[in-house]
């Protein structure tokens, strides 16, 4: 009798076999799709600029270059047009406050104050010729006022003696009623009269004062011409060194053109310009350095100007402390303006990777050192060394730093 015999369930040892055979199958697909899907490019190890990413104390500060310039310049702009008649100074010169430079003439200006003096005699004449005619009236004011006051009182008398004779009919009413009109008339030609002197007098005091407020006005009016007339010899306002001077013998000038400068040599400021970058964060008062033959020279940021041109705004500086023995204007430092306080952060070294990514990612070594891969980081502060890494690497960890610009869009780089 045969026995039927029951196969054995679970897996066999073939079976663990086409298992292992199926999974390295998989495993080779995946690395073929990800190697095709992931942008590649080849290049030369030796030939790329490698970083470390490292811990340390991160100085923020910027190195900015500065010009040596004098501490103030003051514009000669010409108070009068003319022909420029005479040349007493010349450039680089060093000048004092008041020296003429120039000499200008302007036959104009020579006939508007011919015309102002002529005006100014006229109104001399015709004032004293008021006066003169005021006096005049005054005088005979004052006699025909005494006339009628002496009038006033001698019929004043004879009616007074006429009232009493009247009073004792001793004398006929026709004759007092005649004396006590002529009383009356008299005393109303003195009022009239007086009245007439009074307003003569302030007529005349009114008057003169105008004519004297115009005479003055006049008198003003030519000084003031007078010193135009001045004007036409170009003087420095101030001490200093004559830095340029835009002028020849014979030459028009117009008004209110610039014509020189001076420069102050009393101190001295450096003027540099910083990248728009830092402009949030360029304020007054900060402080900066440079070395200069093994000594250290301290400086302060006086002031910011507001304008950016091509990328770039302007700064002046001033020393704190000692200056160079040997400064001039035009020569130029490298300085450290401190932008703030040193801190602990990841430090990842400058590179013109910048320029391609603007720090918003970077190409990252793998341990092996054969493979980069895109990696996207965050970066704050900078300084002319290192940039701040916020975030997406970790100490030790090694990047490109060399420019991106002919990796193209690729995503990961094999290093040969």
């Amino acid at each position: 009798m045969d026995i039927k015999i029951e196969k054995k369930k679970g897996l066999k040892p073939k079976h663990y076999v086409y298992i292992t055979a199926g999974l390295v199958l998989l495993f080779v697909l995946y690395k073929l799709v990800v190697s095709t899907s992931v942008s590649t490019f080849r290049a030369e190890k030796d030939k790329l600029s490698l970083g470390e990413i490292t811990q340390g104390k991160f100085d923020d500060y910027i190195t900015i270059n500065g010009n040596v310039a004098p501490i103030a310049t003051i514009y000669m702009d010409a108070y009068e047009g003319g022909r420029v008649k005479e040349k007493l100074i010349e450039e680089g010169a060093i000048v004092k406050k008041g020296d003429i430079i120039l000499k200008l003439e302007n036959s104009s200006l020579y006939e508007q104050i011919l015309a102002s003096e002529s005006n100014l005699a006229l109104k001399q004449n015709d004032l004293r010729s008021t006066k003169l005619t005021f006096d005049s009236r005054q005088v005979e004011g004052k006699r025909s006022l005494a006339t009628a006051e002496y009038d006033l009182q001698r019929l004043k008398r004879n009616f007074e003696q006429n009232q009493a004779l009247f009073d004792d009919e001793l004398i006929s009413k026709e004759t007092y009623l005649l004396s006590k009109e002529n009383f009356e008339l008299s005393k109303k030609q003195y009022d009239i009269i007086k009245l007439q002197t009074e307003q003569d007098d302030a007529l005349r005091k009114t008057s003169l004062s105008s004519l004297d407020a115009d005479l003055s006005r006049m008198q003003k009016t030519l000084s003031m011409v007078y010193e135009r007339l001045d004007h036409l010899n170009v003087r420095a306002p101030s001490e200093g060194q004559l830095g340029f001077l835009d002028a020849e013998i014979g030459q028009n000038i117009r008004q209110g053109e610039r014509i020189g400068q001076i420069n102050v040599l009393t101190d001295f400021k450096i003027e540099a310009e910083i990248d728009e970058h830092y402009i949030d964060r360029v304020k007054r008062e900060l402080n900066a350095s440079f070395e200069r033959n093994g000594q250290e020279y301290e400086l302060r940021l006086r002031k910011v100007y507001p304008e950016v041109r091509s990328g770039r705004f302007k700064v002046d500086l001033v020393f704190t402390g000692n200056k160079p023995e040997n400064i001039r204007a035009g020569q130029s430092y490298n300085m450290k303006l401190q932008l703030g306080e040193s801190s602990d952060a990841l430090l990842l070294p400058k590179g013109s990777f910048f320029q391609s990514t603007g720090g918003q990612w970077i190409f990252v070594l793998d341990p092996n050192g054969g493979e980069a891969l895109k990696r996207n980081i965050r970066i704050g502060k900078q300084n002319s060394r290192y940039y701040e890494v916020l975030e997406g690497l970790e100490p030790g960890e090694q990047v490109i730093t060399s420019n991106y610009a002919s990796f193209g869009e690729a995503e990961k780089i094999v290093l040969k």
